[in-house]
């Protein structure tokens, strides 16, 4: 399991384990962290999780995962953002270019 330093703000892609019957696939899921973070060096405590937030077909989606997860495969980084608070929950009430966060430099 390889997760990236994140914060809330940053865009990343999270890679989880799906069981459909006997099989597995890695699904990846792309969005903002609107809640949570993770800095590597620390300890993962097993009741941290964050929420990933992410549009899609015009109905915005959340997903809630543990960081101890078992079927989190992997988190990747993609772009840091720059916001002043730690729960991002504004975001539900906006859409379109109002929903963008700023990167951060």
């Amino acid at each position: 399991m390889k997760i990236d330093s994140f914060s809330s703000g940053d865009t990343v892609i999270v890679n989880l384990l799906i069981r459909e019957g006997e099989r597995e696939r890695i699904q990846s899921f792309q969005g903002n962290v609107i809640k949570g973070s993770h800095i590597n060096g620390k300890k993962i405590f097993p009741g941290k999780s964050f929420t990933v937030r992410r549009i899609s077909s015009g109905v915005g989606v959340e997903r809630t995962i543990p960081i101890s997860s078992p079927f989190l495969d992997s988190l990747k980084v993609i772009r840091r953002g720059k916001v002043r608070q730690s729960r991002l929950y504004y975001l539900r009430s906006l859409t379109g270019k109002k929903a963008r966060i700023k990167e951060a430099k």
